[in-house]
């Protein structure tokens, strides 16, 4: 008789449990990257009242254990890691991770993993998450290469960074010079170029028809001066395309006031010579002037690029992410964080598009992955269970007031 008491215990205890869980993930239906958890139930120990016996030849068959259940508990509590749905913010430091990848943040002294991507910049420029965990990746140098074998850093975007200018020591052509073009007929094309200082210069190059068939002399001046070796001939083969022997050897050099000379190695093999308009022009130079960050741009894989007023870009860091052999097993510390435990296995730490790890989605959130349509239904199944429950006690007690009144 008291066993169906200690029974309906159990399961009032244990469906109390389940609509705990229930009610938390109802509760945090709008969480940002929130994972539902689930209860599941198991039967508890039997008391047997008889075991089982084996059939005997030519004699009695065998008979099945008696068992008494006590009662039932819970096997497990499961985080459900399926992903969410992605809710579009159009804030660049909103992140989400599309696969089985989680951010990696650190308060300086314990490091944590997260799903909630919603990170914004602080005063000192580091990318944190709304209680000020720090984002974690690596950095690049000040060539914008990135080593994400190193130890994770704090990822920082340098506000108000400079470039430095560049001298431009590249220029290529493409295009067309006109085989049909008469004796000292001229192309004259030009651009932009710019010493060591980052002052722009205004590059000219005249090309000469010569009076040799297929060949073209060129001069190259910079603002009205005629540089050192600036000067040749190109000559095209009947195909119209340029024989590689004519091209210039040596760079043409211009002499600056108050910076380095500028060096020149000019490109020419992609021009060719057919009949009809000219075409060619400068398609190609490698230097800038000085520019400040402007803004900055994430791709799929986690780099943070720095876009410069000089027009040119940088990449400045690269975001880590943190896969799990089991994620099921990470503890949750609150503030939508996990911590490894003994049964997660260890984190597996790279980059984004790599190792399964998952790509960023870039002005997107990941929405909670809680299904309400599932929770409800769960909850008036739990409902039930724990109304069946409690009837069984309510039943064993009558019984017991039956057995007492026998007495009377």
């Amino acid at each position: 008789m008291m066993r169906s008491l200690f029974s309906g215990v159990s399961g009032l205890k244990n469906h109390q449990t389940r609509m705990d869980v229930i009610g938390n993930n109802i509760a945090n239906v709008n969480t940002v990257a929130f994972k539902a958890g689930r209860v599941n139930f198991e039967d508890i120990l039997s008391q047997t009242v008889e075991g089982a016996r084996s059939p005997q030849a030519g004699g009695m068959g065998g008979v099945n254990p008696k068992q008494v259940g006590l009662g039932m508990g819970i096997s497990s509590i499961d985080t459900l890691f399926t992903p969410g749905s992605l809710q579009s913010t159009d804030n660049p430091t909103d992140f989400a991770v599309q696969g089985e990848g989680f951010f990696i943040v650190s308060d300086g002294s314990q490091v944590y993993y997260t799903r909630d991507g919603a990170f914004k910049t602080s005063a000192d420029g580091a990318l944190v998450n709304s209680n000020g965990f720090r984002l974690q990746g690596w950095m690049a140098d000040t060539d914008g290469n990135i080593d994400s074998t190193q130890a994770l850093q704090n990822i920082t975007i340098p506000v108000g960074a400079q470039m430095k200018p560049k001298a431009t020591t590249q220029i290529a052509f493409e295009g067309n010079l006109d085989a049909n073009a008469d004796l000292n007929s001229e192309w004259i094309t030009s651009v932009q170029v710019y010493d060591s200082l980052g002052n722009p210069h205004n590059l000219t190059i005249t090309f000469t028809k010569t009076a040799t068939a297929n060949e073209w002399g060129w001069e190259a001046t910079l603002d009205g001066v005629t540089a050192t070796d600036g000067q040749g001939t190109i000559q095209f083969d009947a195909n119209g395309s340029i024989i590689s022997t004519t091209l210039p050897s040596l760079p043409a050099s211009f002499a600056i006031t108050g910076a380095n000379a500028i060096s020149l190695n000019i490109d020419f093999s992609q021009l060719t010579q057919f009949g009809g308009n000219p075409t060619a022009y400068i398609n190609f130079q490698d230097g800038y002037e000085a520019g400040s960050l402007d803004m900055v741009s994430t791709d799929s894989g986690g780099v943070l690029t720095g876009i410069f007023t000089n027009g040119q870009s940088k990449a400045l860091a690269q975001i880590a992410l943190a896969t799990f052999s089991n994620p099921g097993g990470l503890l949750k510390e609150g503030g939508n964080l996990y911590q490894i435990s003994n049964n997660s296995g260890l984190p597996n730490i790279g980059t984004a598009d790599s190792g399964g790890r998952g790509s960023i989605a870039v002005g997107k959130l990941e929405m909670s992955n809680v299904d309400l349509a599932q929770e409800f239904t769960n909850m008036i199944v739990t409902q039930r269970g724990f109304q069946a429950n409690s009837r069984v006690i309510t039943t064993s007690d009558e019984m017991l007031q039956d057995l007492i009144n026998i007495k009377r």
